[in-house]
């Protein structure tokens, strides 16, 4: 079955001369069942003759355009159970709705040109650049190596994993405290969920939930540092 990809675009800050290139690329992720554009629509735009697009009007206020795509995408993630996005911007306040999704176990895709911020670039799963001269190509994020971190966490992950159904998020805290003094909140990401979502190459996450489980990804640990 064909997956359904919701296309939001920032026509602020995207100019609607890209728009084939970004139905392009999402049309090789599957079906683009929501196509929106959200820009000042009473100002004049390239997005007006833009082919497939439905364009929402957000108002002329301050980040008008921005609030209103975050607040789509969400209800899109939580009403329709949409797991594959994506965010047309170069703007880096998206980084936090890309990590946010990608929480939620969505996969996130950055449509962006040369000056889209690396915060934005690697907050999603894989970042597309867009205005240069090059064919627009998938650039994935860079693999991430185990730490001495990871070894502890996979090595807990086997402990407390039957026939690979992984261990349960909610669990990590308390055991690597326990066995390894461990404080989460002691590093950059605050939570493990953040942590390990920010780490595809390593772990595998259920979507968010009280029993929700993390598998280790063998593959990612070919070269523990």
């Amino acid at each position: 079955m064909t997956q359904s990809v919701s296309v939001l675009v920032d026509g602020d800050n995207i100019s609607g001369k890209h728009a084939e290139q970004i139905l392009s690329v999402a049309a090789k992720l599957g079906e683009p069942a929501v196509v929106r554009v959200y820009a000042d629509a009473q100002r004049p735009s390239d997005w007006h003759g833009a082919l497939g697009y439905r364009m929402l009007h957000a108002g002329t206020g301050k980040n008008a355009s921005d609030i209103l795509l975050a607040l789509d995408a969400m209800e899109l993630l939580l009403s329709k159970h949409t797991r594959c996005f994506i965010i047309a911007s170069s703007d880096g306040d998206f980084t936090h709705l890309a990590t946010r999704l990608r929480e939620h176990g969505a996969k996130v895709i950055g449509i962006g040109e040369a000056k889209a911020p690396s915060a934005f670039r690697a907050s999603c799963s894989e970042f597309v650049e867009i205005g240069t001269a090059r064919p627009v190509r998938l650039v994935p994020k860079p693999a991430a190596i185990a730490t001495a971190l990871d070894l502890q966490i996979r090595a807990m992950i086997a402990t407390h994993s039957k026939n690979g159904s992984g261990m349960r998020i909610a669990e990590l805290a308390p055991k690597l405290h326990a066995q390894h003094g461990i404080r989460i909140s002691t590093y950059p990401e605050r939570s493990w969920r953040a942590y390990l979502v920010a780490r595809p190459s390593l772990y595998d996450l259920d979507p968010r939930g009280p029993d929700a489980k993390v598998r280790f990804r063998p593959e990612g640990f070919s070269k523990a540092a």
